[in-house]
């Protein structure tokens, strides 16, 4: 006699809204779990508001420290989460054929990136709740409208997203590795994260001004800090980024 019953094994996959959920999930997880990945999300970005907004180091013009500081370590956040942090676990999981593994199974390669980009908006909310507490408990009073800041976080997650793929896709991971935080050095230092791009001299802000980086601390500062409209000059900034990484990381990125 054959059973026949709600219990019947129905072969085939999972239909693709899952599949691509099931893997953020799973891309959140090991996002999380990973001791170097949290000391560049979450810790380094909370070291840095708490001391520059409680020790007088950086001259950061007229207002609170934190009025000045707290939107540069947003940006400073994205950056971590969706450049250097993706760049290198991309990066080692090329090296060591999960990409070509998972590139084979029944979840399309678009929605992969899919799920790795879902895994990035995920912790990055985590970390915007974390960061914007910490400022408000640091007396952290922001402005403007929350509508351009959330433009301003999306278009900075795809421009750094973009070019985090790009490195990962082209470089062996080990060079991933050390471009990786390498860039995220330089650009804590040079993008106007904590030291105000007009303490530069004038040629360098020129150059200085058009990275992605410098894009979005500006923009977020100018609408949390200033109470500005939209920015629609960094926005534009950070969209051309986006646009010409993403293509770049479409067009050149090795899964093997």
């Amino acid at each position: 006699m054959t059973a026949v019953g709600t219990y019947t094994p129905k072969p085939g996959a999972a239909p693709l809204p899952r599949m691509i959920a099931a893997q953020a999930a799973l891309e959140t997880r090991m996002l999380l779990r990973n001791g170097e990945q949290l000391l560049l999300t979450v810790v380094i970005p909370t070291l840095l508001l708490v001391l520059f907004s409680s020790v007088d180091v950086v001259d950061t013009g007229a207002g609170k420290a934190v009025d000045f500081l707290a939107p540069g370590v947003l940006a400073l956040a994205v950056m971590s989460t969706a450049f250097t942090g993706q760049a290198i676990a991309t990066g080692f999981e090329r090296r060591y054929g999960v990409l070509k593994r998972l590139g084979a199974s029944p979840l399309p390669r678009w929605g992969l990136m899919t799920a790795k980009t879902a895994s990035v908006l995920v912790t990055e909310v985590l970390q915007v709740v974390l960061l914007t507490v910490i400022a408000f408990a640091l007396g952290w009073s922001p402005h403007g409208n929350p509508f351009a800041v959330l433009l301003l976080l999306l278009l900075g997650t795809a421009a750094f997203s973009g070019l985090g793929l790009l490195m990962a896709g082209t470089l062996k991971a080990e060079a991933t590795l050390a471009a990786a935080n390498l860039v995220f050095l330089l650009l804590l230092v040079g993008g106007g994260v904590i030291v105000p791009l007009d303490k530069f001299p004038s040629g360098a802000q020129d150059v200085l001004g058009v990275l992605p980086i410098s894009a979005l601390s500006d923009g977020l500062r100018e609408v949390l800090q200033h109470g500005a409209g939209t920015p629609w000059g960094d926005l534009g900034i950070l969209a051309v980024w986006a646009v010409a990484g993403l293509a770049a990381a479409g067009r050149f990125f090795r899964w093997e």
